[in-house]
């Protein structure tokens, strides 16, 4: 985990150049704004973990010491993190692109490409077609998502260990770039659509998530090969992983009791769903050892009313909720 800006705070990661790789330190030299971007990214994908994660036995707790052990192991939520984390480098790299905060890049360039396939539905035949608008150039954001993220590990090419972490980087990165969407926009007179402006969009953040979880949830469990430099599947008649499945070495800790070695908190106080057959549910969340219900009075706002201008004024009013707690 060490070198890792998951668990350095964002603000200081050029500060401690000596706990990154070369072309690490390089960038924060260089080009110190692109590394504020990188640990926006970082900030986003761990919000998006925990999000996906949230009921859960681990839930992508952003407790550095905890998360830090995480990082050291070849597990399958590891695989998740560093493909979230990836991913979210690239996204807000590229959105920050789009959005003119960046000097070295701006919109997609789009001369050399064909044009944009014209999609099926009424009032489209006819209708001319170009690129324009700002599209999102997603291949900037990833080369600096590689670039950074991978740095670390280019020095052990033939470590296991950086073969894995490498593949879900790059598994991460095209969750993103791989689902690009085209938007268009009609232009004409009285609502005609003589001219259609259309530009390539990067898919929403949740949906990478979304995605994401999918990947984790059928990740490979993949061992060495004899060379040190292949990764091989573990089980019989098991298809190679693609580029964009995650993989891992290590079976992952049931997550049940607080321990500091693995990273995990425990998931006793946490709260269930006592209904639920799933991951939420008190059973499978609780590890068994039973639930307890608890009333707790919540503040909320409430009888908000708009005031002009541009003032809205709201009350407290006390909700009394039920809730399930893991003993």
């Amino acid at each position: 985990a060490v070198g890792s800006p998951l668990v350095m705070d964002p603000n200081s990661i050029c500060r401690k150049t000596k706990r990154l790789a070369g072309k690490q330190a390089e960038l924060c030299q260089l080009e110190p704004e692109i590394v504020q971007e990188v640990a926006k990214g970082t900030k986003l994908g761990v919000r998006e973990c925990q999000y996906q994660f949230r009921f859960r036995r681990w839930n992508c707790t952003s407790h550095s010491k905890y998360f830090g052990k995480i990082l050291q192991q070849d597990i399958r939520e590891t695989a998740f993190v560093y493909a979230i984390t990836a991913a979210g480098v690239s996204h807000a790299i590229t959105q920050a692109c789009s959005m003119g905060e960046l000097l070295q890049c701006g919109c997609e360039l789009t001369r050399s490409r064909a044009p944009p396939s014209p999609t099926a539905g009424p009032g489209t035949e006819g209708t001319a077609w170009e690129w324009g608008g700002c599209g999102d150039d997603v291949q900037f954001g990833y080369e600096k998502s590689q670039q950074f993220m991978d740095a670390k590990n280019k020095k052990g090419k033939n470590d296991i260990r950086a073969l894995i972490d490498l593949h879900n980087n790059e598994a991460g990165r095209l969750a993103v770039r791989s689902y690009m969407r085209t938007e268009c926009k009609c232009h004409g007179l009285s609502g005609s659509c003589t001219l259609r402006t259309c530009w390539r969009k990067m898919p929403h953040f949740r949906e990478v998530g979304d995605r994401l979880l999918e990947r984790f949830n059928g990740a490979f469990k993949v061992m060495g090969g004899n060379d040190g430099k292949t990764l091989i599947p573990v089980g019989d008649n098991i298809k190679p992983p693609d580029k964009q499945d995650l993989i891992y070495s290590a079976d992952s800790p049931d997550f049940c009791s607080a321990n500091r070695k693995t990273g995990s908190l425990g998931t006793r106080g946490r709260v269930c769903n006592s209904t639920a057959m799933d991951t939420s549910g008190c059973d499978l969340l609780c590890c068994g050892r039973g639930h307890r219900d608890e009333t707790v009075v919540l503040e909320e706002n409430c009888l908000c009313r708009f005031h002009w201008c541009c003032v809205v004024q709201c009350r407290k009013c006390s909700v009394r909720q039920e809730l399930s707690l893991c003993v």
